[in-house]
């Protein structure tokens, strides 16, 4: 984890060794009850293709794919206007979500601090990673049936409704009709 830490402080992809010996500690939570959420994984191509074969080998599957889309200004705007509090960690945004006192946490008044991976210059690398490695899991996982598409405009507590609404149609669609037993 630590390796993979220095990679995203740097605003750089995580290597895919690096990436699948964290996936391989991990390996009993694909087995959940409840099912699971890889949150930013797979990254690339090599990765999907490579989960796909994991899962299949272990009868396991994906029910969704969600893509969260957002026009790049706005991307940067967001990343770019976040801080963090060095002390507890709680996260601010300089017009969105402003502290009481500048630079201040509202919470411990703690100094508040800009990430290195929230930088213009990481969020450059970020985005042209994105680009290169990312943008092709869309047609993968839309050739599969599995893409659901989420604009990722407004509060956070609308995309999570719009998330949710979204991924509850998509899988009444791959269950089809359902009949209730009396």
């Amino acid at each position: 984890m630590k390796e993979a830490l220095e990679y995203m402080l740097r605003g750089a992809l995580v290597p895919d060794s690096t990436v699948w010996e964290m996936v391989r500690e991990r390996m009993n939570c694909l087995r959940c009850d409840g099912g699971f959420i890889l949150d930013g994984f797979p990254r690339t191509l090599v990765q999907a293709e490579s989960l796909k074969q994991l899962l299949d080998s272990q009868g396991l599957g994906l029910t969704a794919v969600v893509n969260y889309a957002l026009p790049f200004a706005e991307i940067v705007a967001r990343l770019g206007g976040r801080r963090t509090c060095e002390k507890c960690k709680a996260v601010y945004h300089v017009t969105e979500r402003a502290p009481k006192v500048a630079d201040r946490c509202d919470r411990c008044d703690g100094k508040l601090f800009q990430r290195e991976d929230d930088r213009p210059e990481s969020i450059q690398v970020r985005l042209e990673a994105y680009e290169q490695s990312t943008a092709p899991l869309i047609t993968f996982y839309g050739s599969l049936c599995l893409l659901i598409e989420v604009e990722a405009k407004g509060s956070p507590e609308e995309i999570c409704n719009r998330t949710i609404a979204k991924v509850q149609s998509h899988y009444a669609r791959r269950l089809g009709p359902v009949a209730a037993l009396d």
